[in-house]
C-alpha cells in the first residue's frame, strides 16, 4: 500500500526493491509456519521489473496437498506484511505437475518466476 512520507500529505508507492525484500521476508515467515510448502515465488511485473504505481504482487505457492478448493486456498495465508496489494495462487503438487503439460500459464511462470524457495 502507499506509504505517507514523514510530515507530508504525499503518498509514495513502495519501490520494487522494497516489495521484493518484503516478499523474501514473507516467504521466510511462511516456511516457519507451514511444513507443506514445496515452492514459493512471485511472477508478473515485480519479477519482470516493469512494475509501477498501483502494481500488485503476484505470488505463487506449491504445497503438498489440500482439501480446500483452489479458489479458497489463499484465504488461510497471511499476506498483511506485504506492502502492496497481493494475489496469491496456491497449487497442490498434483495440480502443478499437471500444469506442466503444455499450459501457457506454466510457460509464463517458467520464464519469469522468481523462486524464493524450492527452485
Amino acid at each position: 500500500m502507499p506509504v505517507r512520507l514523514l510530515g507530508s500529505p504525499v503518498l509514495r508507492w513502495p519501490d520494487g526493491d522494497a516489495v521484493r525484500q518484503a516478499a523474501g521476508r514473507w516467504a521466510r515467515d511462511v516456511l516457519t509456519q507451514r511444513n507443506d510448502v514445496i515452492r514459493l515465488g512471485y511472477f508478473g511485473s515485480y519479477a519482470r521489473g516493469d512494475w509501477g504505481v498501483g502494481s500488485d504482487l503476484d505470488l505463487i505457492a506449491v504445497i503438498d496437498s489440500s482439501n480446500e478448493p483452489f479458489e479458497k486456498r489463499a484465504v488461510e495465508w497471511d499476506l498483511a506484511s506485504l506492502p502492496v496489494p497481493t494475489d496469491l495462487l496456491v497449487y497442490t503438487k498434483e495440480e502443478w505437475d499437471s500444469l506442466k503439460q503444455g499450459s501457457r500459464f506454466f510457460a509464463t511462470i517458467a520464464a519469469e518466476a522468481v523462486w524464493l524457495y524450492g527452485n
